[in-house]
């Protein structure tokens, strides 16, 4: 019962922050740091991406009409969601083992919340400073080298603490996109990555797994999906009306604090 409330803990936390532009992974792996669960090796590996579909298929849900390709310009929006999947995939797939052995660790992590969080606050304040007119303000507004860009930004997620739905909404704001239609095409992004990744791990991992390792997989996934349904709704309306500075202040001081944390456990 413990490592199920576990992975529900851990199922709250990633149904929060793959949303939000604070870093899932950096939130999942420090939560790891003082809260591991007791489960089997391939079953921890598979745990924490499943948490991740369970996160995406809240936006199926949720943009279910907007998806479905019933139409001609539906087919087009998901060629341009493939087109900005493709960064992040090559380069996944290529650095996959050395990103695992590599970056992920709490001194990479709090940088990486420390950059993203600075960024955040100096170019919502430029962009307030100078009144910046987006020039694209619908989904169908992005063309294919957008979308592309976009999934240029999405790639630099794969360093663990960038936050990836950070990293894509910060790039489309870069490229003149608005910050709401940002959001939903970040959300729309993740679909394929999420979907891909979770697929390989399932194979790479197997499917021999105790009870409790399988109540521990669903429980986290579900939890995962319930909250980020509510979480996608509400970031939706906060960005109607309010920048990501807040979230860029939340970075820093958050990084502060693990680093702190980190030094005096040393």
């Amino acid at each position: 019962m413990i490592e199920i409330l576990k992975s529900i803990l851990f199922g709250i936390v990633q149904g929060i922050t793959e949303w939000l532009p604070v870093s899932s992974t950096g939130h999942m792996l420090l939560l790891d740091e003082f809260m591991t669960l007791d489960v089997g090796a391939n079953c921890r590996e598979l745990f924490f991406v499943l948490v991740q579909l369970g996160s995406v298929l809240a936006v199926i849900v949720l943009f279910f009409n907007e998806l479905w390709p019933s139409s001609r310009k539906k087919w087009t929006l998901w060629l341009k969601i493939a087109i900005a999947s493709i960064p992040a995939g090559v380069l996944g797939l290529l650095f996959e083992d050395y990103i695992t052995e590599k970056l992920y660790g709490t001194v990479t992590i709090c940088i990486a919340l420390i950059v993203y969080g600075v960024l955040f606050v100096v170019i919502e304040r430029v962009k307030q400073k100078k009144g910046t007119k987006h020039k694209v303000n619908s989904i169908d507004d992005i063309s294919f080298f957008k979308a592309f860009q976009m999934g240029c930004f999405q790639a630099l997620a794969l360093i663990p603490g960038t936050s990836r739905s950070g990293s894509t909404i910060l790039g489309g704001m870069l490229c003149s996109v608005s910050r709401p239609v940002a959001a939903k095409f970040s959300f729309f992004m993740a679909i394929p990555i999420m979907v891909g990744t979770s697929g390989y791990k399932l194979l790479k991992c197997g499917f021999a797994y105790n009870a409790l390792e399988i109540w521990v997989l669903a429980a986290g996934t579900v939890t995962a999906f319930l909250v980020s349904l509510l979480v996608i709704k509400g970031l939706m309306s906060f960005v109607r009306s309010h920048s990501f500075e807040v979230f860029g202040w939340y970075r820093i001081a958050l990084s502060i604090v693990v680093l702190i944390v980190w030094l005096l456990n040393r």
